[in-house]
């Protein structure tokens, strides 16, 4: 009796120090804001704009910008992004509100997907796909160059790009729109090499995308569940493997991708074995992990918010990409309700508030890069 006592006491001794080691909700609640990537509507701020509480109150880690309000009437320049002049004001405004260094992002791929447009005042840009044709480092450069000055110029600091999925024209998402370098991983990893190198001159992150490959995916997880076991080789890994070897990978974005050869249960942005496993554990690789938006199809057709929050924050996933501009709809309070469901998550025990903590680090050494 007297030994089952003491085991009964050493049990409540280590709950109760764990209990006592969690955070107060503020605490919690800056973890779980700092975790998140949001956008909003409107090409300037005010003070009581969706974008300063999300900034200034929430204090949210980043924010995603685009030009084109998906969730309207899909106009070019219906979002964010206009002119040079008022996206660089709007920029600065939100760096004022923020105490911390704010990270600004947007898909500055070049091409097809291409924030920054001629329409809006900046320089032309070309594809993927024509620059690994081209195969050559001056011109890669060149467009690379031009590209990251016009975005640290305008006041955005982190480019969803270059991807490095091998190119597939039958890909719905990726390939059929020319955002791949090569079918060949050392054409695709010497084009990204020298794209990040020229936006690391300009002071501008970069983002590989999207792991653990996404150009054999024939379907788009924008829609829906998308399987990419059988196309899937174990090739789509090397530039990835390769450029984190290098040091060239400031952030790295999941795919929604099903791949039975990695994880029969869950898609990649949800998957342990896929971040936790493979991506750190195999890959060696330690920085900040950022989610493709999770109001996808592909993530809400089988996944409830909450739970698919759980299950990517446990993945080992840091920054949570919700822009606000998909199909599913403008939610204003959106990015506070997010916080509210981690934070909740945390107290029921099922995210260590650990968990939180850890991305919340990565994502401020990021941002002090």
């Amino acid at each position: 009796m007297k030994k089952i006592l003491t085991i009964l006491a050493i049990v409540l001794l280590a709950a109760n120090s764990l209990f006592a080691q969690m955070p107060c909700d503020s605490v919690l609640r800056r973890y779980a804001a700092g975790m998140l990537m949001v956008g909003f509507k409107g090409d300037s701020v005010t003070e009581d704009c969706d974008a300063a509480r999300y900034v200034r109150d929430l204090k949210v880690g980043a924010i995603v910008l685009f030009d084109i309000d998906m969730t309207g009437d899909a106009t070019i320049g219906s979002r964010n992004i206009t002119s040079k002049e008022r996206l660089t004001r709007m920029t600065a405004q939100l760096q004022s509100w923020a105490d911390y260094p704010l990270l600004i992002a947007t898909d500055q791929e070049g091409g097809r997907v291409a924030r920054l447009k001629p329409q809006y005042g900046f320089l032309p840009t070309v594809t993927a796909e024509y620059l690994g044709t081209v195969d050559n480092e001056d011109t890669t450069r060149y467009y690379a160059s031009r590209l990251a000055r016009e975005m640290a110029e305008s006041g955005v600091n982190v480019n969803l790009a270059p991807v490095v999925d091998v190119l597939n024209h039958d890909c719905a998402a990726v390939g059929h729109y020319q955002r791949c370098f090569s079918i060949d991983p050392d054409a695709i990893i010497r084009h990204a090499s020298w794209f990040i190198e020229e936006n690391h001159r300009q002071g501008v992150l970069c983002t590989l995308k999207h792991f653990p490959g996404h150009g054999n995916a024939i379907d788009d997880t924008h829609y829906g569940f998308v399987d990419a076991t059988n196309g899937w080789t174990e090739q789509e890994l090397v530039p990835f493997r390769r450029l984190i070897a290098a040091g060239q990978a400031d952030l790295i974005m999941t795919a929604h991708l099903f791949n039975r050869n990695i994880d029969d249960e869950y898609p990649a942005t949800l998957s342990s074995k896929t971040i936790n496993g493979l991506l750190r554990g195999q890959m060696g690789y330690d920085g900040v992990v950022v989610t493709d938006d999770m109001y996808m199809q592909a993530i809400r057709n089988t996944y409830s918010i909450p739970t698919a929050l759980e299950l990517a924050i446990n993945a080992g996933a840091d920054l949570i990409c919700v822009g606000n501009n998909i199909s599913t709809g403008f939610e204003a309070d959106r990015p506070f309700l997010l916080v509210d469901m981690i934070v909740n998550s945390v107290k029921e025990g099922r995210i260590p508030w650990q968990r939180l903590q850890e991305s919340y680090n990565r994502v401020k050494a990021l941002s002090c890069k």
